[in-house]
């Protein structure tokens, strides 16, 4: 998944579960150029209840570019 400056998203790391969230991540890490390990998840009750069929977690490293 890559963001950019304003917000713009190609690509996902979850089909849609906790994208909102890593882009904010993603402009903070961008703002202050400090590179973070985050974690998302859900249990499989949680999921069940917004729709999902399974829990489960996800750890990124969410880093800045500099092309």
């Amino acid at each position: 998944m890559a963001v950019n400056e304003d917000g713009e998203v190609v690509g996902s790391v979850s089909g849609g579960c906790v994208e909102g969230a890593v882009v904010l991540e993603a402009l903070d890490v961008m703002a202050t150029g400090t590179p973070r390990r985050c974690s998302f998840g859900y249990s499989d009750d949680e999921a069940f209840a917004v729709g999902l069929t399974c829990g489960g977690t996800v750890h990124l490293l969410v880093e800045p570019l500099d092309w």
